[in-house]
C-alpha cells in the first residue's frame, strides 16, 4: 500500500458573482452580427421569392388567353373538328378500329387524290410508326350516304396480283378481307383485286390500278355463282417506284392507296326501318372494323388489328397542353341549354418535386393579386355546330410550380446559412467561449479573494482546458503562471510571518520548562526567588500563552539529505536505553540503505514512535525494528506486542491532541508525539501509518530512496 502526503481539507467551490450586462456586451454584439447576417439571408430569399411569385402570376396570366386561342385554332382545323365530333372515340383494339364521324357528308373513294386529301385534312388516320402505314375508318356526317363506312389505307405493299374473270380460287390473288362487328352481329367480306373493265391493271409505267370487288362471306375461295355486293366499292392504286431506295423493280414494295366503301347492312336496315333517321348510329362506339390485305399464297401483308397503332388527334391530346390546375370545359351550344362535350384537366409534371413546407410558404407569401383563379372563354363555330371553350386556371398551381423551382434553389440558401453557422461555431468555440470561460473564472476568483485562505484560492484558476499555442492559450497560460507566482509569494510571506510568530511561541514554550523546574526548586513562598520566578512565568503566559505548538511544529524547517538508514537505525537501537527505552532489537541489512531524510527530524520521529510503543508494550517484551526496501521506497517497521488500536483511531492518533490521557514521566500523553512524527515524515517526503497485527501494533514508516550521498 502506498501513502501520499497529508491531504488538505477541500475548499468549497468558487461562487460566481452576478455579472453586469455590460460584461456580455461584446458577446451580444458578436452573436447579434451573425444572427442579423442569417436573418438578412432569409429575408433576401423570401423577398426574391415573393417578387418571383408576382412575376410568375403575371407571366401565367399573359400566356393564359394565348393558350386558349391556340387550342381554339386547333379545334377550327378539320382535325380539331374531327376531334370535336368524335369526343368519345374509342381507342384501337385487337378487334379492330372503331369508325369515326368525318367532318363531311361523304368521301370520294374513287379518286385517289381526293381520298388521300380528305384523310390528311381530317386527320382520321390511325398510324403504325414501324412501317409508316395508316388507315382511316370513318362514316360521313350525313345519313344520306346510305349507311356505309369508308376505309382508306395508305400502305407499303408488294405488287398486287389481279384476279382473272371467273377465277374462284383466291390463293394466287391479292385480296382484302373486311370484318365488321356491330351490335346486331358480325359481317364479313372478301374483296379480290381486279383489273378495271376498261383498262389493264398495269398502267405501263410500273404502277398498278384496279378495282376491289366485295363478296359476302369469308374464306380463300369464292362460291360459284355468287355475285358481288352491289354497294361494296373499292380501288387500289400502287405507285410505280419502290418505297425503299435499296430495292429494285419489279418485285419491290410500293406505296399503295386502298380506298373502300363498305355497306353495313345493320345500319341500312336501321335507317330505313322508320321515319326518324338517327345518324350516326347509336352503336358506333361499339362497332369495330378490321381490314386485312392478303397476298398470294395467303400471306397477310397488312392487318389493322396488329398492335402499335397510334390514335389520331383527339380532345384528350389537348390535356397534355394544359398546365397543372387548368381545366378546359367544351360545351356544344344549341337549343335552350349547352351540352357538355368534355372536360379536361391539366396534370402536374412528374419530375417536379417540391418540398411541402416550401409550398405552404410560397402560398402564404403576400401578392398584389389576391385572386385564386383566372378564367377565359371563346366561342367556336364549325360545320358540325357551335362550341364554347371555357379555360379556368388555378393561380395556386402557379405558386406550386414556383415552389418546385424554389426547392432546387433552397439548397443554395441552406448552404449559405450553413456556412454562416459554421463560421459562427468556429469563432464561438475557438475564441468567444474560451474568453467567456476565462472571464467567469477570473471574476469568480476575484469575488472569492476575501476567503481567509486566499493563498489557496489563488491556485483555483483552472486553465488546463484553455491552453494551446494560439493567442488565447498563451494569455490563459500566462495569467495562470502569474497567479501561481503571486500564490507562491503570498504563501512564502504567510509562512514567514508564521515562522516569526512560532519562533517566539517556541521560545516561550522552552522558557516555561526551566521556569517550572525553578519553581520546584523555589517552591516555598517564603523563598525570595519564588516571587520573581512566579512573575517570569506570568509574563511568559501573557506573551506566549496563546502559542500553538501544532503551528510551531508545522512550520519547522527540515533539511533533507542522503542518510544511510541502516546505520542510523543501528545507532538508534544502541542508544535507546540511554533514552529510557530498553530492549530495542534491530537486525542490520546486508548493505547500506540510502534514503532522503533529515537525521535529527528522523530521530525525533523514531523516538516518538518508540516511546509510544514502550508505553503500551508488556514489561520486558522487545520492540523490533525491521528494514526493507525496493527501488523507490524504503520501509521501516516498528513492532511491539500489546493492546490493539481501535479501528476508528488508526488514522486519528496522528492528529494533534488525540491521546488516551495517560501522562508519562516525560510528559507524554498530550497527543503531540505522533503528530510530530507525521508532520516531519511529510516534510521529508515520506508517510507513516499504524496497523494492528496479531498480538500487537506495527508502525510503518516509508521514505523515498536516495542512490547515494553524492546524489542527494
Amino acid at each position: 500500500m502506498k501513502f501520499g502526503p497529508l491531504d488538505l481539507p477541500s475548499l468549497p467551490a468558487l461562487t460566481l458573482p452576478r455579472l453586469p450586462l455590460s460584461a456580455f456586451r461584446r458577446r451580444i454584439v458578436f452573436h447579434g452580427v451573425f444572427l442579423l447576417l442569417a436573418l438578412a439571408v432569409v429575408v433576401l430569399a423570401l423577398t426574391l421569392l415573393a417578387e418571383e411569385k408576382q412575376r410568375s402570376r403575371e407571366r401565367y396570366e399573359a400566356g393564359f388567353r394565348q393558350t386558349l386561342s391556340t387550342m381554339a385554332a386547333q379545334l377550327r382545323h378539320p382535325t380539331g373538328q374531327l376531334a370535336l365530333i368524335n369526343a368519345d372515340a374509342v381507342a384501337p383494339s385487337a378487334k379492330g378500329l372503331a369508325p369515326v364521324v368525318l367532318p363531311f357528308s361523304a368521301l370520294d373513294y374513287s379518286d385517289p387524290f381526293k381520298a388521300r386529301q380528305a384523310v390528311e385534312m381530317s386527320g382520321c388516320a390511325v398510324h403504325w410508326p414501324d412501317d409508316g402505314g395508316q388507315l382511316c375508318v370513318g362514316v360521313g356526317n350525313s345519313a344520306y350516304a346510305g349507311g356505309v363506312v369508308y376505309l382508306v389505307a395508305d400502305l407499303v405493299l408488294p405488287p398486287a396480283m389481279a384476279r382473272e374473270p371467273g377465277t374462284l380460287d383466291l390463293a394466287p390473288v391479292s385480296h382484302a378481307v373486311v370484318q365488321a362487328q356491330t351490335a346486331a352481329g358480325t359481317e364479313q367480306w372478301v374483296a379480290p383485286f381486279e383489273a378495271p373493265g376498261d383498262a389493264p391493271a398495269d398502267l405501263g409505267d410500273g404502277g398498278l390500278r384496279g378495282r376491289v370487288t366485295g363478296f359476302a362471306g369469308a374464306g380463300n375461295a369464292l362460291v360459284k355463282g355468287s355475285l358481288p355486293v352491289r354497294d361494296f366499292r373499292g380501288w387500289l392504286w400502287q405507285e410505280p417506284g419502290c418505297a425503299q431506295p435499296d430495292q429494285t423493280l419489279p418485285a419491290c414494295a410500293r406505296r399503295s392507296l386502298l380506298s373502300l366503301r363498305v355497306p353495313i347492312e345493320a345500319w341500312r336496315q336501321a335507317l330505313f326501318a322508320g321515319s326518324a333517321r338517327t345518324w350516326p348510329p347509336a352503336d358506333l362506339g361499339r362497332t369495330a372494323l378490321r381490314l386485312q390485305w392478303v397476298g398470294p399464297e395467303g400471306v397477310v401483308q397488312f392487318d389493322s388489328a396488329r398492335t402499335g397503332a397510334v390514335q389520331p388527334f383527339s380532345l384528350q391530346h389537348l390535356a397534355t397542353t394544359l398546365s397543372a390546375g387548368e381545366v378546359l370545359r367544351i360545351e356544344r351550344l344549341g337549343g335552350d341549354a349547352a351540352r357538355l362535350v368534355t372536360q379536361l384537366r391539366g396534370r402536374a409534371q412528374g419530375d417536379e418535386v417540391a418540398a411541402p413546407w416550401l409550398t405552404r410558404l410560397v402560398l402564404r407569401l403576400p401578392s398584389a393579386d389576391t385572386r385564386t383563379q383566372v378564367q377565359a372563354s371563346e366561342t367556336l363555330t364549325s360545320s358540325s355546330g357551335r362550341y364554347r371553350l371555357t379555360l379556368t386556371g388555378d393561380l395556386a398551381s402557379v405558386d406550386r410550380q414556383l415552389s418546385a423551382t424554389a426547392t432546387r434553389m433552397s439548397w443554395y440558401v441552406g448552404a449559405m446559412l450553413a456556412a454562416i453557422f459554421l463560421a459562427w461555431l468556429i469563432i464561438e468555440l475557438g475564441l468567444i467561449r474560451p474568453v467567456a470561460l476565462l472571464t467567469k473564472r477570473a471574476a469568480a476568483l476575484n469575488y472569492n479573494m476575501q476567503d481567509p485562505q486566499v493563498e489557496r484560492r489563488l491556485g483555483e484558476l483552472d486553465v488546463s482546458d484553455l491552453g494551446g499555442r494560439d493567442e488565447m492559450g498563451i494569455l490563459a497560460s500566462s495569467l495562470a503562471a502569474l497567479l501561481q507566482r503571486v500564490k507562491e509569494g503570498v504563501r512564502r510571506e504567510h509562512l514567514r510571518n508564521e515562522q516569526e510568530r512560532d519562533m517566539w511561541h517556541a521560545v516561550g514554550h522552552e522558557i516555561m520548562s526551566p521556569l517550572q523546574s525553578l519553581m520546584v526548586l523555589h517552591g516555598q513562598p517564603q523563598d525570595p526567588s519564588h516571587r520573581y520566578v512566579h512573575r517570569m512565568q506570568q509574563a511568559v503566559r501573557v506573551l506566549y500563552g496563546t502559542a500553538s505548538p501544532s503551528e510551531a511544529i508545522t512550520s519547522a524547517t527540515v533539511e533533507v539529505d542522503a542518510l544511510d538508514l541502516d546505520n542510523f537505525l543501528q545507532h538508534v537501537a544502541e542508544n535507546a536505553p540511554y533514552a529510557g527505552i530498553a530492549n530495542v532489537v534491530f537486525t542490520r541489512a546486508t548493505a547500506p540503505v540510502w534514503v532522503q531524510a533529515d537525521e535529527h527530524s528522523l530521530e525525533d520521529v523514531v523516538t516518538h514512535v518508540l516511546r509510544n510503543a514502550d508505553r503500551y508494550r508488556p514489561e520486558g517484551s522487545a520492540i523490533t525494528l525491521t528494514l526493507s526496501a525496493d527501488e523507490t521506497m524504503a520501509t521501516l517497521r516498528i513492532h511491539n506486542t500489546g493492546p490493539a488500536i481501535a479501528d476508528d483511531l488508526l488514522d486519528k492518533i496522528f492528529e494533534y491532541g488525540v491521546s488516551d490521557g495517560a501522562a508519562g514521566a516525560q510528559g507524554e500523553g498530550r497527543g503531540q508525539g505522533l503528530f510530530v512524527a507525521r508532520t516531519y515524515m511529510a516534510k521529508m517526503g515520506g508517510t507513516i501509518m499504524a496497523t494492528n497485527t496479531e498480538g500487537g501494533v506495527a508502525f510503518l514508516l516509508r521514505m523515498p530512496r536516495a542512490t547515494s550521498r553524492t546524489h542527494a
